[in-house]
């Protein structure tokens, strides 16, 4: 990626978006790697990581703001620009004065200098730029129809064929929050690849890496089997599958249900809980009312519930009892073998 080596990379980590600052949280909780990690180098060959974050920075005010002005000018090369939070439509207010999101200020009177402005600033001279969490992404709960901020992700901000000033498309890592081992598991891809020792980032077409989320919800579920069975939760707190309570998991790409959420523990289905669509483009208005099954889900749940269903769970049990008990021949009284001859 560069003419010479890299041995220090940058990140400028926004969280000025219109969002909770839970993607940073979230990411402390990182195993697998961990933010340390990283931080720390404490993986063969990678090279020096500086993150310049409100939430985990030493540094605050100018201090840390100083960090901004030095990629702005160019001074920090190569660096991965991150945001978090959606960026709201400051073209629709700036008439009135006023203003939706903003970090910093500039000139005599302090004026604040907006979240749009800076990605302005930034990404033409960034080498990489990341949306963590679904505001970041795709707009998320901010964006939700008849809002009054026209609040977007970074995709539909900068348009969805942008590329970073090293060839990079928008790298997108999304969930509410995201889940943490995928944000720095991305942020170190990132880093090997500006260094020279990593191929480009495979992305789907939502801009998702694909290692991540190439499988549903569904297809890692420990509660899948059910499903396939036609037995189906009627209430939370059951064991079984909780697609007729309102479950997306079949048609949503995410790997909580496989890699958990902090060190293989947890993830929604896994403890009970529904899975709400936060990784896709379309949440939530697409996946609203969150409760209730979508009429997709009942007419293939239902299928299974009153077809092929039953057939399996009479099989399987039947074939279940008859393999949960020991062959005959390791009984007391008359020798009984199981007719094995070996072949040698």
């Amino acid at each position: 990626m560069a003419d010479k080596p890299v041995t220090d990379i940058h990140i400028i980590w926004m969280t000025s978006g219109l969002s909770c600052d839970g993607d940073s949280v979230a990411m402390t909780g990182a195993v697998n790697p961990s933010l340390e990690d990283i931080a720390l180098g404490a993986l063969p060959g990678m090279p020096n990581v500086h993150i310049h974050s409100p939430v985990i920075s030493y540094e605050n005010g100018d201090e840390l703001m100083d960090w901004w002005y030095k990629a702005e000018k160019g001074e920090l090369d190569p660096f991965v620009l991150i945001l978090e939070g959606s960026l709201p439509n400051e073209e629709a207010i700036k008439d009135t004065g006023g203003y939706w999101a903003a970090m910093g200020t500039t000139g005599p009177f302090g004026q604040p200098i907006t979240t749009t402005e800076w990605i302005d600033r930034l990404a033409p001279k960034a080498a990489g730029v990341v949306a963590v969490g679904t505001c970041a992404t795709y707009g998320g709960i901010p964006a939700m129809k008849n809002n009054p901020t026209g609040a977007m992700g970074l995709p539909d901000y900068l348009g969805w064929n942008w590329k970073s000033k090293a060839g990079l498309p928008i790298v997108c890592i999304p969930g509410c929050p995201a889940q943490p081992d995928n944000t720095t598991e991305t942020l170190l891809y990132l880093v090997f690849q500006l260094a020279g020792k990593a191929p480009m980032i495979p992305l789907d077409n939502a801009l998702r890496p694909k290692w991540l989320f190439d499988r549903t919800v569904h297809e890692g579920c420990d509660r899948a089997a059910f499903y396939e069975e036609g037995d189906f939760a009627k209430e939370y707190g059951s064991t079984k599958c909780l697609v007729q309570i309102g479950c997306n998991g079949p048609i949503v790409y995410c790997n909580v249900p496989r890699r958990g959420w902090q060190n293989g523990i947890g993830g929604c289905p896994n403890v009970g809980g529904i899975c709400m669509a936060c990784t896709m483009p379309g949440f939530p208005d697409k996946f609203m009312p969150f409760m209730d099954e979508a009429f997709g889900a009942r007419f293939s749940s239902n299928g299974a519930k009153f077809t092929y269903g039953p057939l399996l769970r009479v099989f399987r049990n039947m074939t279940t009892k008859k393999k949960d008990q020991e062959p005959g021949w390791r009984k007391p009284g008359k020798k009984i073998t199981s007719g094995y001859v070996p072949t040698w």
